[in-house]
This record gives structure tokens, sequence and C-alpha cells, in this order.
């Protein structure tokens, strides 16, 4: 077995971390980038010392590459992601895996009819904060796991973000573009989401860019921008959770309670963190996280690997279609003001092993 040839469509700001790391990792070669702007694509190769760089189609056509990372915007995921399965090529996108579930449901039904894997971030849960947690959960380190509470709570990206008007629009907000990293999270430890209660708002109907050239300009908010959601998973287990844009208090929280302990688990939105046990009012314990943290790209490796083994790959398509699932039922449940049953469902695998490493050469 060989490294695996790696294409990278899409230049923008993600891809920067995608390829500081993949240019590292043992088992992929990155071969290509490409972009709409071959000038930003042609950048960013030479930044990372890709070899190649230039149009979608010329990558495409590249015999040598076997997974694309598609870093595009939301709203074209899937429109490259198909582009991609018919030049015959497996698929890694960033999330979300797609804006609504028939699209959705179309992609995974064209992966499988060409025999291709299609996987999608985030693969923050593959990092050593989430997997430390969830392996003491599974030793009973806390008892029996009973329920979650997760809180993601800021003003909102447009004061930093240079051009944030995607991120309040269809297929983003807070639950879409920050919700997969907590629910893929929720469904590590509970197993898949049964059923999605929800309040939704939006506290303004338009929002101001305060930084990068377009600073100052408006645009509109066309999605929810606080979301609360109780969600029942199969197993019986609750979870309430919070995504919000609006409050000016930043926080973020998830917790785990068990019959014995309530465990604090790192921000999914990272792949490191200490774990935080609490027995009591004055029995604390911290415990630093073990295994891998070496970022961004860990999910292309373990799907490169999981393709060579002929095992199944842990950021699945299955597993990112569920969390669409969820996530859209959440937003039918707060229109509606009723709980909405998710119909999708997936099996979850164990904790990966402590020594695993997406760094390593292992091809």
């Amino acid at each position: 077995m060989t490294r695996a040839g790696i294409g990278v469509i899409g230049a923008g700001n993600i891809s920067t971390q995608y390829l500081k790391n993949l240019t590292t990792f043992g088992d992929v070669d990155v071969r290509f980038v490409a972009d709409l702007d071959v000038d930003r694509a042609a950048a960013q190769a030479a930044e990372f010392g890709v070899p190649r760089s230039g149009t979608v189609a010329e990558l495409l056509a590249d015999d040598e590459i076997e997974v694309v990372v598609n870093l595009t915007v939301p709203a074209v995921h899937v429109e490259v992601a198909e582009q991609v399965l018919a030049a015959g090529k497996h698929v890694w996108s960033e999330k979300p895996f797609a804006l609504e579930r028939e699209s959705g449901r179309s992609l995974l039904a064209a992966a499988q009819s060409a025999g291709l894997r299609v996987a999608t971030a985030p693969d923050t849960f593959l990092g050593a904060g989430i997997q430390s947690a969830l392996r003491l959960v599974a030793s009973g380190g806390i008892g029996a796991p009973h329920g979650a509470l997760t809180l993601m709570q800021s003003p909102g990206p447009e004061s930093w973000h240079p051009n944030p008007a995607f991120l309040f629009d269809i297929g983003a907000g807070p639950l879409f573009d920050i919700g997969p990293y907590y629910l893929t999270a929720l469904v590590q430890f509970f197993g898949p989401v049964a059923r999605a209660h929800a309040v939704t708002s939006k506290a303004r109907a338009e929002r101001v860019i305060g930084s990068g050239p377009l600073a100052g300009q408006t645009f509109p908010v066309n999605v929810p921008t606080h979301v609360s959601t109780l969600l029942e998973f199969e197993s019986g287990q609750t979870a309430q959770s919070i995504f919000s844009f609006d409050s000016r208090l930043g926080r973020t929280q998830f917790e785990i309670t068990g019959d014995d302990a309530t465990l604090t688990v790192p921000d999914p939105n990272t792949f490191s963190g200490d774990l935080v046990i609490t027995r009591g009012r004055d029995d604390e314990e911290t415990v630093a996280s073990e295994g891998s943290a070496a970022g961004r790209g860990s999910g292309v490796v373990e799907l490169v690997r999981a393709i060579r083994a002929g095992v199944p790959e842990r950021a699945s398509g299955e597993l990112a279609f569920h969390v669409l699932d969820v996530m859209q039922s959440i937003i039918e449940a707060g229109d509606g003001r009723a709980p909405v049953d998710v119909t999708s469902t997936v099996v979850v695998p164990p904790p990966v092993d402590v020594d695993w490493d997406p760094a390593a050469a292992t091809l």
C-alpha cells in the first residue's frame, strides 16, 4: 500500500488549517489545490509546497488523486461532492453535509452506487479531548451516563469575520455552523437521536460587518440566531443544548452527567483539552486528555486508512446525514412549536485507541 493522493477544492480561510496538517501527515500526499480563483489556489499551493494548482476540472482529471477534500461554501457542498464522485474519487467535505435531507440522501445514494466513500467534518471528535472523555465514560468513570448539557453562546462572528454574511444564511447560523461539533460529539456519547424539541428566535433582521474592507456594510439575517433544544436519544438519555449568536457573554460548555459524577468535556470545536470530573461540591478532579491532537485533516487520514482496510470510516456520510437530520428536525420543531421525530439512525463505533495517530506513516 502507498500514500493516498489528495486534492483540495477551495482555497479559502479553512484551507490553511487543512493544508498545514495534510502536507505533513505520513499517509497522504497533497497533489493539487483548486479554486474558482486560480490565483488564490496557486498561492495556497505555493505556500504549502503542493506541486499543482488550477481549476476543479484539472484536479478531477488527475488519476493520482484518490480523495478530494471539499472546502467550498455550504451551498455547493453537495454539487461539488457529486462531481467528485462522478470522477471516481472519494470525498471528504467540510460541514454541513448538505443543506436539506433530500440532497443529503441523494449524495449518499450516489456514493453507494459508485462504490465510493463520502465522509464529512467535523473530525474534532477524533481528537484527544473527546476521545479521552469517551473512554472515561465507557470505563464507568462517572457511573451510568444519563444526560448532557451543552452551551455555545457568542455575539456572532460578524465583528471579526471579513465577509460573514454566509454565516447568517441558509445552511449556517449557530446551529448549522457550530452545532455539528456538539451534535456529533453527543451522538458519540449517547448514540442516535430519536426526537427533537426546540424553541428558536432571531434577535435582529440585519447585522453589520465589523472588520475588513467591508466594515460598516449591513447584511440580512436569514436563519435563527438563538436555538434552544431538548434532544431525546434512542438510548433513553437526553441532552439540553443552546446554540446562540445573540449573547454578549461568550461561553462554551459540554457536560455529561452520570450516576456518580459529572464530566466536563473539552470544547468539541477543538481537538484537545483537559477533562474535569466533579463528584461533589468540594470534590473536583482535572484529568489531562490522552491521544492525538493533530488537528483538522485527521478525519481525512482516518478515511484513507479505512478505505485501505476495507472498514467503515468514523466520520462517515451516514453519521453526517444523521446530524443533518437532527438539525433539520430542531428547526422544524422550533417552527412548529412541537416535537419532531428523527427518522435516520447511525451505528457508533467504540473510541479509538489512545495511541491512534493521524500524523504517523502507516501505509
